[in-house]
């Protein structure tokens, strides 16, 4: 069995070094490519990943890469790859997912197939079974992504099933809502840090709230969910208890959080309660029914930071007009704090009335969104760490 592993942390685009960043913070060396980031790693690093990473979307094994013209070429390089390391006798192994790009070969069900194929021959002759009698696929599951870019393809075994997005606390959501990694990219992203207060004014289900809580008081996104290596056979449990023994034991509980989200329905409002309470952050987060325009504060040096209803989430362009008019006539006064606006609008700018210090292009699952930052005047304030509780 292999010891060591060529990784990928595959983020969205305009992310990708921010799950750098956070590779590197494990103590892994990485390269930071479109799409992805790639790191060699140990079956630690496998589960650590998965656990601690808040920004990515999955970690997959690099099972191999190789020329790939012709389906001859694929079927032989698949064939070639040491997948007597990987995979178990009657395990399941799908081709989940195959994507051509720049290459000759563009037929994606027919690269599954013939990868398909090229596995099944190299267990049988591995295990020593006949060709003619089919391998049964009864346990736990491999899923393999075949990936073909200017004619090298690139094998790969997905270690994470359901995409780290799905932390495991939202109960409920509302319409469209930001996913999970995404929100917590953004504040990775900002200037917030646990001692400044942070107010999302359009918050729905919780989600930028909920995310800042987490990572004030370094709770790892992956701690109450599973994963697909879990159920392999190569993987011990021990380690996998181990790794999160580890993470509950780093949770700070010294700290006193000033997070608050408001949001004009109040059905919202139970929803983000609900899943603030599920991630177990519901005592560090102040929510109440709102309408944006009636925030006020007389705090300095906070943060700001709004996924506000656009393109899709919201038809009605008059409405636009107004909630994002209402946004800029808002914040106005609130000139040592910093704003962090996620929107697809382009014209959100003149519609708030502000030029933003900074915009990002991201990428919200296909829609092409900017993160619009507006800097706050920095104000004198105490340096010392976060507030401690009595």
């Amino acid at each position: 069995m292999k010891e060591t592993f060529e990784l990928i942390a595959t983020a969205a685009a305009g992310l990708e070094a921010v799950v750098g960043r956070e590779v590197r913070e494990l103590g892994y060396e990485c390269q930071v490519e479109n799409g992805r980031v790639r790191f060699w790693g140990d079956k630690k690093a496998i589960v650590e990943t998965n656990i601690w990473l808040r920004a990515a979307d999955r970690i997959k094994i690099v099972v191999g890469q190789f020329p790939a013209r012709t389906f001859e070429e694929l079927f032989q390089g698949v064939f070639a790859l040491d997948w007597e390391n990987y995979l178990p006798l009657c395990c399941k192994f799908p081709i989940s997912k195959a994507k051509c790009v720049k290459s000759k070969l563009h037929n994606e069900p027919s690269v599954q197939a013939i990868s398909k194929k090229a596995v099944v021959k190299k267990l049988q002759k591995h295990f020593s079974r006949p060709e003619g009698v089919p391998l049964q696929e009864v346990g736990a599951e491999y899923k393999i992504e075949v990936s073909i870019l200017k004619d090298v393809a690139t094998v790969l075994i997905d270690t994470t099933g359901s995409s780290l997005f799905k932390r495991g606390y939202r109960v409920e959501k509302g319409g469209a809502p930001i996913k999970e990694n995404m929100a917590a990219a953004i504040l990775l992203l900002s200037n917030w840090c646990p001692d400044k207060p942070l107010i999302d004014p359009t918050c729905g289900s919780g989600t930028f709230c909920i995310e800042a809580a987490m990572l004030a008081r370094q709770i790892a996104p992956g701690l109450k969910r599973s994963f697909a290596f879990e159920e392999w056979n190569w993987m011990e449990d021990e380690l996998t208890a181990q790794v999160r023994k580890e993470a509950q034991a780093k949770i700070r509980t010294d700290l006193k959080l000033d997070i608050s989200g408001f949001d004009i329905d109040g059905r919202m409002i139970e929803m983000a309660k609900k899943n603030a309470f599920a991630a177990g952050v519901d005592q560090d987060i102040t929510f109440k029914q709102m309408r944006l325009q009636d925030l006020r504060t007389d705090k300095v040096n906070g943060v700001i930071i709004s996924n506000p209803p656009y393109g899709e989430r919201l038809l009605d362009d008059d409405a636009i007009i107004q909630l994002y008019g209402e946004m800029g006539q808002t914040f106005a006064p609130l000139k040592t704090w910093s704003k962090f606006i996620l929107t697809s609008d382009e014209q959100f700018e003149s519609l708030c009335g502000q030029l933003a210090d900074k915009k990002r292009k991201l990428y919200n699952g296909t829609l092409k969104v900017d993160l619009y930052q507006f800097f706050g005047q920095r104000m004198k304030r105490q340096r010392d760490a976060p507030k401690q509780t009595e």
